[in-house]
């Protein structure tokens, strides 16, 4: 069995032009970003694998959600094909998990989570908004076979 937890990177701001990589999350994104983390807390399994987009508003993300949850900031891996907005290639990066990786939580961006959600879970998310939690299990027993998994939970700001 395989668990995948994605994350999609909190609110982020357009205020200051900066190139879209180095984009930091607005005040709002922070907010929404802890309370998620200390909401799911209780949900999330013992081993967890953390990996995480490079870019500067989802690896802020993925680094307060670990404090807020009770994670250790620094077993957070920085992947840069990660920076992704299609399913396809999100895909493949999962896909690449080693297979000692029982749990795996992921931080990243849209529209490849809504669509990776929606193509590999059991029900039907219009949009995962930014600071989304999505917890998957597969009953495959390798990430490179992973097919059809059940959403376990769903938990999104607007929730809380």
């Amino acid at each position: 069995m395989r668990v995948l937890i994605l994350v999609r990177h909190a609110k982020s701001s357009w205020e200051f032009g900066f190139e879209d990589k180095k984009r930091p999350l607005a005040e709002r994104g922070i907010s929404d970003i802890k309370k998620i983390g200390k909401q799911v807390k209780k949900h999330l399994p013992e081993q967890l694998t953390i990996w995480s987009s490079m870019a500067v508003r989802a690896s802020h993300t993925a680094r307060l959600f670990c404090e807020n949850a009770g994670l250790e900031v620094q077993n957070i891996v920085f992947r840069e094909n990660l920076y992704t907005f299609s399913e396809s290639e999100l895909e493949k990066e999962i896909k690449k998990c080693e297979n000692t990786v029982q749990n795996l939580i992921l931080f990243g961006h849209n529209e490849a989570i809504t669509n990776f959600v929606n193509k590999f879970g059991d029900e039907y998310i219009e949009n995962v908004p930014t600071a989304g939690f999505v917890y998957l299990q597969f009953e495959e027993d390798s990430w490179e076979n992973i097919n059809r998994g059940r959403i376990i939970k769903a938990v999104f700001p607007k929730d809380i």
